[in-house]
C-alpha cells in the first residue's frame, strides 16, 4: 500500500490529544524520561475511539496512541446526527459521566476529556457532568462506558417487536406535554 493511499484513509479521521504523561525511571546513571500519552480519534459520523501509547519520544507516543484508537473503535447511533438519543450513565473506576441529550443550538458543555470525545464523535448538542475522578484516563473510558450504553430507537424495536413510530410517539407526546 502506498503512502498516498493510507494517508486518504487516515483523512476521514479526525484525532484529538487528550493528554501526555512525563513518566521517569531512575536508573545509574541518572533519570530516563518516557512519554505516555491519550489519543481520541474519530469520523465525526459516530465512529469514535480512544488509545494510549507509551514511547520514549512524544511523537512516537502519540501514533501509537493513534493507531490502537483505530482498534477500538466503536459505533455509536445519533439523533439527526447532533446529539444522543437518550441520557446515558458510565462508569470506569472512581470516574462517573453523565450524558444527556439536548435540543438543537445548545453545543458541547462538557469538560476537557469529555469535550474531545463529542467533537470526535460528531455530537453538536450535549450536556455532560463528570462526577468524582478528574483523570483523564478515568474519564475517557467513562465516557465510552456510557456510549456504548446508547441504543437507537430502531434497535429498541426490534428487541420489543413494535414499530419504531411507536416508540418515537411517546417521545414526542412528552415533549408536547412539557411544552403545554
Amino acid at each position: 500500500m502506498s503512502n498516498r493511499d493510507r494517508d486518504d484513509r487516515d483523512s476521514e479521521f479526525v484525532d484529538r490529544l487528550v493528554h501526555i504523561n512525563r513518566v521517569a525511571k531512575v536508573v545509574k546513571g541518572g533519570r530516563r524520561f518516557a512519554f505516555a500519552a491519550l489519543v481520541v480519534i474519530g469520523d465525526q459520523k459516530g465512529r469514535a475511539g480512544f488509545g494510549h501509547g507509551k514511547a520514549r519520544e512524544v511523537p512516537e507516543a502519540i501514533r501509537k496512541a493513534t493507531e490502537a484508537a483505530k482498534r477500538e473503535m466503536i459505533r455509536v447511533p445519533l439523533r439527526e446526527g447532533r446529539t444522543l438519543h437518550h441520557d446515558v450513565h458510565g462508569r470506569h473506576g472512581a470516574g462517573k459521566v453523565v450524558l444527556r441529550s439536548a435540543p438543537p443550538g445548545t453545543g458541547i458543555i462538557a469538560g476537557g476529556p469529555m469535550r474531545a470525545v463529542f467533537e470526535t464523535l460528531g455530537i453538536q448538542d450535549i450536556v455532560a457532568k463528570s462526577i468524582g475522578s478528574s483523570n483523564p484516563y478515568n474519564m475517557i473510558r467513562a465516557t465510552f462506558d456510557a456510549l456504548k450504553n446508547e441504543t437507537s430507537p430502531r434497535a429498541v424495536a426490534a428487541r420489543r417487536g413494535k414499530k419504531v413510530s411507536d416508540i418515537t410517539a411517546r417521545r414526542r407526546a412528552a415533549t408536547n406535554e412539557s411544552e403545554v
